[in-house]
């Protein structure tokens, strides 16, 4: 065994760190437990070696696993996350890994020198001087110091928390001020989830029969003939009768209670036909392609467009199940977690057990679970967020990225990577087929197609022949002048939802806007009330009487008068669904109305509850965000409107058009999915943008060819690549030095074929308490542009710029 192994640690640091193996036994692509400073972290093992550090080594504490976590494939594809998204690489593979749960950490304290000093003259500290809370706050000190001195070991956290009232606050406090030392114990844990199960044992003698049990014995007991003899311990908490008494029958030999694996649920959303394989022919065309270039065993990339409604998850569906014929696996990607238990539940329609899920709702033990049913090959069906990429399937055979354009599959933390292009990159690493779907695909994905870097494979017409709905344009500026009133909801839209009503069709009602009002003003002054934290103005939520910054959370009473004139004349501005649900109530009180956003969507399950309501036809009209535009195919909807669709459309972003073009055409695609024609009214202000001219007709490449032409003479993507260099701080001097360091080595340093904007201040100046100025960067090679970015981390190391402090966000999807 080599003497040394190089280990990625989860920190911002793009390097690895050398420990000594000691007497452990590391694998390359395991895990390790290491010593960092002063606390204990799980590390991936890049190199096994001889070569001795410069600096004396730290041994290893533990190796986690005996065969390797990530296979060189995947340890492959970290590196290149690392170097193209310029991203340290242990915080790579902390992404790829959703292992956290297994390691558990832990703090035990122990007094310091000072500690003792300052408990033997807390005796002679009057406390006359001060105040009640400081006053308080010693106190609890001293306790802990105190139960810390009577200890014989060091102390747990969560002992000192109870034993001494002592919170994380105080704590922090008595290290900063040395009183008391804290080391990190953690270890590594089993997270295997298990469940405790109650079972009946031998039959009832004549001295155990029901006669000489109390009635609430006597309730267990029939509960679990029922259930057969055997219930969860959970289940039977649940019974109207004291929790004890299920240990007095364990006492008395009656019943046994033991620990088994727990299983996974896989919920889904009904739908109200049978999933079949009954291909059309563009379909069968269509999933012939995609079998060849599996078969093939060579690395590919098929665009799969097709129109909303033209059956591409039956394709991708019969695709999976031609893989797993041929005792390979594949992954299904899905943008967001509202549309993994339909796919899920789909999929273990099809391929029962063999199905992993994995996102980000899931518990930390749940993704550990699944991770490993993937890693010991039981799972070769994976379907998931974005972090599926990495799932560690066997003989990886296929990958599909559903809705390859939503903006979901981009990660706005370290690293900053997009999963639709890991993917590919995975594929090409595995030899594997990528097929990327969309109706509206990405017009980088687009170009790809066009220029034969990508196979493309089309989908023209609906299934069944079933015809596109017919968009109808309101223009809300001839509203304003008709009618005099700034309305949320037309009067063709009110007409249109009557109609479809009366014959007992469905309704979905779009506006991408969540709350009730978007913004509180005062009449008096004109000011806004804005975030304490971010420079965004509160949304005003009148459902739990608040105010609420949709960036960072902070909340808000709602005001009675102006914060800075004291005036009453508070006024709600703008709206958003909530306020459209409370319209629609009052113009369809007979109608049974729901909404789907961030506000009702707050458990796990509530998603598709509220979705198998619709399903169900228990739902007549449903109102909600972005969350209804894509992926649901519900057969009652004929009828969707569209509230304020152009708000995107003035937003500082190169990307606005093709946002607004995508949502427009994915919410509309919800209409006539089933045999009644479907039909949109879609209110504007801007009916004469492209935009929303070519959404109207579902012409997609039409609104391709118009788009691609302004980039391209403005230099924007696909014709180049950016990336937003973001530089910030939680003081605005601080934020201003920084950029204006990092923008005069910006004007001193020749970068050929490179275009630098900036500094500037970002579009929100201020976001989550720090103020943020970005630069803009432009390469037509990706190569340059990599080694431009490199030079100016570089450079605002040496200039002792916090490297936390500036967030390189390589093919950025949003400048604000």
């Amino acid at each position: 065994m080599p003497e040394f192994c190089d280990v990625a640690l989860p920190v911002p640091l793009e390097m690895t760190f050398t420990y000594r193996v000691g007497a452990t036994s590391p694998v390359i692509g395991g895990r390790v437990l290491v010593p960092f400073r002063t606390t204990r972290v799980a590390g991936i093992v890049t190199a096994l070696h001889d070569k001795p550090p410069s600096m004396t080594a730290k041994s290893v504490i533990t190796a986690m696993d005996a065969v390797p976590v990530l296979d060189a494939n995947l340890l492959k594809l970290g590196e290149w996350i690392a170097q193209y998204y310029i991203a340290p690489i242990g915080e790579v593979y902390r992404t790829m890994l959703p292992l956290m749960a297994e390691v558990k950490q832990t703090w035990v304290y122990t007094i310091a020198d000072a500690g003792v000093t300052a408990l033997y003259e807390s005796a002679k500290v009057g406390s006359s001087k001060r105040s009640k809370k400081s006053a308080e706050e010693l106190m609890i000190e001293y306790a802990v110091l105190d139960h810390l001195t009577n200890a014989d070991e060091p102390v747990r956290e969560g002992t000192l928390r109870s034993a001494a009232g002592a919170t994380k606050a105080t704590l922090t406090g008595m290290l900063r001020k040395k009183w008391i030392n804290r080391e990190d114990v953690s270890q590594v844990r089993d997270a295997r989830r298990t469940v405790k199960v109650a079972q009946l044992k031998e039959p009832l003698t004549s001295e155990q029969s029901p006669a000489k049990l109390n009635e609430n014995q006597q309730t267990i007991l029939v509960a679990l003939t029922v259930a057969g003899g055997r219930a969860r311990v959970d289940d039977l908490n649940k019974l109207e009768v004291p929790r004890t008494t299920l240990q007095t029958l364990v006492r008395r030999g009656l019943v046994e209670i033991a620990e088994e694996p727990a299983e996974f649920a896989v919920s889904g959303i009904m739908t109200r036909e049978p999933l079949g394989f009954d291909l059309n022919a563009a379909q069968q065309n269509a999933l012939q392609k995609i079998q060849d270039v599996v078969e093939a065993s060579k690395f590919s990339v098929s665009l799969l467009h097709g129109v909303t409604g033209s059956g591409k998850t039956a394709v991708y569906l019969s695709a999976m199940k031609k893989v797993l014929a041929m005792g390979r696996s594949a992954v299904l990607l899905v943008p967001e977690i509202g549309l993994t238990p339909a796919a899920a539940a789909n999929l273990h329609r099809i391929f029962g057990e063999e199905v992993a899920i994995l996102h980000s709702g899931l518990s930390n033990d749940e993704r550990a679970e699944q991770w490993h049913r993937i890693h010991r090959g039981e799972a070769r069906v994976v379907v998931g967020t974005r972090s599926a990429v990495f799932a560690p399937v066997r003989d990886l055979a296929l990958i599909v990225v559903d809705e390859e354009h939503d903006g979901s599959y981009k990660q706005e933390e370290t690293p900053r990577y997009n999963a639709r292009d890991v993917a590919v990159m995975r594929g090409k690493l595995c030899n594997a087929a990528v097929v990327l779907g969309s109706a509206t695909p990405s017009l980088e994905s687009f170009q790809n197609s066009q220029t034969g870097k990508y196979a493309l494979i089309e989908l023209k017409q609906r299934v069944e022949d079933r015809p596109l709905p017919e968009v109808e344009l309101v223009d809300l500026r001839q509203e304003f002048q008709d009618t005099g009133e700034d309305r949320v909801l037309s009067r063709r839209l009110l007409e249109e939802i009557a109609q479809r009503l009366e014959l007992n069709e469905q309704v979905i009602i779009l506006l991408n806007r969540r709350g009730y009002s978007a913004v509180v003003l005062c009449r008096a002054c004109g000011e806004t009330v804005q975030c304490k934290n971010c420079a965004i103005a509160m949304t005003h939520h009148q459902g739990s009487p608040r105010l609420e910054c949709h960036y960072c959370g902070y909340r808000l009473p709602v005001p009675r008068k102006c914060p800075k004139c004291e005036s009453e004349h508070i006024f709600f501005l703008g709206a958003g669904s909530e306020k459209v649900e409370e319209h629609l109530h009052a113009a369809f009180p007979q109608a049974r109305i729901g909404r789907l956003d961030r506000d009702t969507v707050r458990g796990r399950h509530d998603f598709e509850r509220i979705l198998n309501q619709l399903n169900a036809g228990e739902i007549d009209l449903l109102v909600g965000t972005q969350m209804i535009a894509k992926g649901h195919d519900i057969h009652g909807v004929t009828l969707v409107g569209v509230v304020g669709a152009d708000f995107a459309l003035g937003f500082p972003d190169f990307r606005a058009a093709e946002r607004t073009f995508q949502l427009l055409t994915q919410v509309a695609g919800r209409a006539g999915r089933g045999t009644t024609p479907g039909r949109v009214i879609l209110q504007t202000y801007y009916p004469e943008h492209y935009a929303i001219q070519f959404a109207q007709k579902h012409d997609f490449n039409g609104f391709a060819t118009k788009e691609l032409y302004f980039r391209k003479l403005m230099h924007y993507p696909p014709f180049s690549s950016v990336a937003n260099v973001l530089v910030r701080s939680d003081k605005l001097d601080l934020a201003t030095r920084y950029s204006g360091e990092i923008g005069k080595w910006v004007n001193n340093t020749r970068m050929e074929g490179v275009r630098v904007m900036g500094p500037a201040a970002a579009p929100i100046v201020r976001l989550k308490r720090d103020y943020r100025y970005h630069f803009v960067v432009k390469a037509q090679s990706r190569e340059r542009l990599n080694a431009t970015l490199r030079a100016m981390l570089k450079n605002a190391v040496e200039r002792e710029i916090p490297r936390t402090n500036v967030i390189v966000d390589m093919d950025a999807q949003s400048l604000l």
